[in-house]
C-alpha cells in the first residue's frame, strides 16, 4: 500500500480538478489497492495516433491532468522539429469533456508560444486532418474517442502531413510527455482571449474541404436518378456536413435522417456500441427506410470517420455490406472516374490503391486485372496516409484506400478515413449504377464474376491479458520451424511473421512490411486460395482472425473461409485449453 499510497499523494499534488481529486481520496480512504493500481499503476500509452481510454481519474486514464501532460510533451516535442512558427489545429467531438480537454489542450500550446487554429464548434474527424493540409500546421489534435462506448474519450495527433503520427513521431512524443509532466496551465479560457496565437478558421476550412470534396465525385452526363436513404449519424456530429454534402450533390429532399440518433448524444441511448459495424446499430435506420419504403441505409460512426451501408434487396432482405464489399465498390468506382479523368490514357499504370494487410485481396486481384498499382500497409489508416503520400511523391495518384473495418481514404480530401466523402462517393456512384439498372448488390456480383468470389470470415476471441496473448502466439509458432507446414487438411504456402521478422516469400526472409517486436500479427496463405491473418489487437483485449477465400462461387468461398476459421479455432487457439474466450 505504501507505493500506491506514494502514486496517490503525487496525483492529488498534481490535480486540480476537485471532481478527480475526489475519486483518487476515496479510494485511498476506502483502501481499494486493486482500483488503485488499475488508475495509478501504469502512465496511459501513447499509441497508436495518440491516447484512449476511460474518463476517471488517474494516471492511466482520460481527464483534465493527463491531457494536459499529453499536450505539454506535444508542444515540446513540435516546437524541437519545427523549422517554422509552429502552430496546431485542434477540433472535438461531443463526447462527455471533450470540449473541455479541447481547450486545456489549446491553453498549453497557447502558453507554449504555439499558434492554436481553434475550432469552435463539433466537427468531424477528418476536418481536423485536412485542417492541418490546408492551414499548413505543424499538427493537429481531434479529441474523439470515435466509435468506442460512451465512458471513453481520446486524443488523436496528426503531424503536418496531415496524416495520423507514425513512428518515431509516436514514440519521440511520449518521451516529450514523460519530461512535461507538472502541469503549468489549467486556464481553458485561455483560447477565448484574443491574440496572436489563437485564430478561430473553422468556416473557411469547411468550405474549403467540401470544395476538395466536389472534385472527387466525377461522374458521368446525363446521370439524373435521385437517391432516396435513410441516414443516421449514429447519435454523432455527422448530420451538419452529411446535409452541407448531399446539398451539393443536389439531392439533399432525397435524405430522410433516423431522428433518433439525430442529434449528437454522448450517452449513445438507443445503441448497445455506437460503432455501425455492430450487427444492432443499424436496427433503427433499417426500421426507418422500411416504414418509408426506402431501399438504402447510410451511416457515419459518431466521429463520422468510418461509413457504413446497407440495401434492400428485390428478395426485401436487408443486405448490410460488409467493410470489404465496400471497399471494393468503392475501388471500382475509383477506376471508372479515374478513366474518365484521364481519357484518352489506356495505361493505368499511375494509378494507386491500397488497402490494409487484413482487408481484402480482391483489390490485389482487380489491380493484376486492371494494370494499376497496389500496395498492402499494415493495419490503420496512419499507415496507409503515410504510404499513400510517398507514393503520390513517387509520381503515383494513390487516389484511395481502404480498411475492411469500414474505414474508406479519398484522396486528395483527406489522408486519412472519412465517412463524409464515402457517403458522398456511395451516393455518386449507386446515382451512376441505377441510370444502368444496377443496384450495388448487383454491380458487386459482375465484380465477383469479373475478379473471382471472395468471401471473408472474420471473428476474435477475448484475450484476458497481454501475456496470454504472447504465449498463444508462441505456441503457434512452435508448431513448426521455421513456421507450421500446415492447418487442418491445407498446407501452409507461405508465411509472414511482423513479430518475429519472417517471412518466407522474401530472398532474405525478412518482411517488407515493418517489424514490431511488441504486437503479434502472423499472415499466411494455404492451399484452396485461402489467405488469413491473426493478430492481437492493440486497442482492445482480443486476438482477431482475418480470413478470406477466393473460390468459383459464393457458397464454395464462403465453405472455405469458414472451415478455416473452424480450423484456426479448433488446433491452433483452443479456447478451452488456453483460456480465450469466444465472443
Amino acid at each position: 500500500m505504501d507505493r500506491l499510497q506514494s502514486l496517490a499523494e503525487r496525483w492529488l499534488s498534481l490535480d486540480k480538478n476537485e471532481s478527480t481529486r475526489a475519486e483518487i481520496q476515496q479510494l485511498l480512504d476506502d483502501k481499494n489497492e486493486a482500483e488503485l493500481e488499475l488508475r495509478l499503476g501504469s502512465r496511459i500509452q501513447f499509441g497508436t495516433a495518440g491516447l484512449r481510454a476511460a474518463m476517471q481519474a488517474g494516471f492511466s486514464r482520460m481527464n483534465d491532468l493527463t491531457v494536459i501532460q499529453a499536450s505539454q510533451g506535444l508542444a515540446a516535442y513540435i516546437f524541437s522539429t519545427s523549422t517554422s512558427p509552429p502552430s496546431i489545429v485542434i477540433g472535438h467531438d461531443h463526447r462527455h469533456n471533450s470540449r473541455r480537454f479541447a481547450r486545456l489542450a489549446a491553453a498549453a500550446m497557447i502558453q507554449r508560444g504555439i499558434k492554436v487554429y481553434f475550432y469552435t464548434s463539433l466537427v468531424h474527424t477528418p476536418l481536423v486532418a485536412f485542417g492541418v493540409s490546408f492551414l499548413k500546421a505543424s499538427a493537429g489534435v481531434m479529441v474523439t474517442a470515435s466509435h468506442n462506448p460512451a465512458q471513453d474519450n481520446g486524443y488523436k495527433v496528426y503531424w503536418s502531413s496531415g496524416c495520423q503520427i507514425v513512428t518515431p513521431h509516436d514514440k519521440n512524443i511520449a518521451a516529450a510527455i514523460e519530461e512535461n509532466l507538472i502541469p503549468t496551465c489549467w486556464e481553458e479560457g485561455l483560447v477565448d482571449i484574443p491574440s496572436d496565437l489563437v485564430e478561430k478558421p473553422l468556416e473557411r476550412v469547411e468550405e474549403a474541404y467540401f470544395e476538395r470534396l466536389k472534385g472527387i465525385n466525377i461522374r458521368r452526363e446525363g446521370v439524373t436518378e435521385g437517391l432516396r436513404f435513410v441516414y443516421t449519424p449514429m447519435h454523432g456530429v455527422g448530420l451538419p456536413f452529411m446535409i452541407r454534402a448531399v446539398e451539393d450533390l443536389g439531392i439533399a429532399k432525397d435524405m430522410v435522417v433516423v431522428k433518433e440518433q439525430a442529434q449528437p448524444d454522448p450517452t449513445f441511448p438507443t445503441v448497445r456500441f455506437p460503432n455501425p459495424e455492430e450487427r444492432s446499430a443499424l436496427d433503427i435506420a433499417i426500421s426507418t427506410a422500411d416504414a418509408a419504403s426506402i431501399p438504402f441505409v447510410l451511416a457515419t460512426d459518431p466521429d463520422a470517420d468510418r461509413f457504413a451501408a446497407a440495401q434492400k434487396l428485390a428478395s426485401e432482405r436487408w443486405r448490410i455490406l460488409t467493410g470489404n464489399e465496400l471497399g471494393i465498390l468503392f475501388a471500382a468506382q475509383t477506376l471508372d472516374a479515374y478513366r474518365l479523368k484521364a481519357a484518352p490514357l489506356d495505361k493505368l499504370n499511375k494509378l494507386c490503391m491500397l488497402c490494409s494487410t487484413v482487408s481484402s485481396q480482391m483489390l490485389k486481384t482487380m489491380a493484376t486485372v486492371e494494370g494499376f498499382y497496389f500496395e498492402e500497409t499494415l493495419t490503420g489508416f496512419k499507415w496507409l496516409g503515410t504510404r499513400a503520400l510517398e507514393l503520390q511523391a513517387a509520381g503515383y495518384d494513390a487516389v484511395y484506400a481502404f480498411e475492411e473495418a469500414i474505414g474508406y481514404m479519398f484522396s486528395p480530401v483527406v489522408y486519412d478515413k472519412d465517412g463524409i466523402s464515402a457517403a458522398s462517393v456511395f451516393i455518386t456512384m449507386v446515382r451512376e449504377w441505377a441510370s444502368q439498372g444496377l443496384t450495388p448488390y448487383d454491380k458487386l456480383q459482375q465484380l465477383y464474376k469479373k475478379y473471382g468470389y471472395f468471401q471473408s470470415a472474420n471473428s476474435y476471441f477475448i484475450s484476458k491479458s497481454p501475456a496470454l496473448t504472447k504465449q498463444v502466439f508462441a505456441e503457434i509458432r512452435a508448431l513448426g520451424n521455421p513456421h507450421p507446414i500446415k492447418l487442418g487438411e491445407r498446407k501452409v504456402l507461405w508465411w509472414r511473421d511482423l513479430t518475429a521478422g519472417f517471412d518466407s516469400a522474401t530472398a532474405d526472409g525478412k518482411p517488407t512490411l515493418p517489424v514490431s517486436k511488441s504486437s503479434q500479427m502472423i499472415t499466411a496463405e494455404l492451399e484452396g486460395s485461402i489467405r488469413f491473418t491473426i493478430r492481437g489487437s492493440g486497442t482492445e483485449p482480443k486476438i482477431k482472425m482475418y480470413i478470406e477465400c477466393k473460390a468459383e462461387t459464393e457458397e464454395a468461398a464462403r465453405k472455405g473461409a469458414q472451415e478455416v476459421s473452424e480450423d484456426l479455432t479448433k488446433e491452433w487457439f483452443r479456447p478451452s485449453e488456453t483460456g480465450l474466450l469466444l465472443p
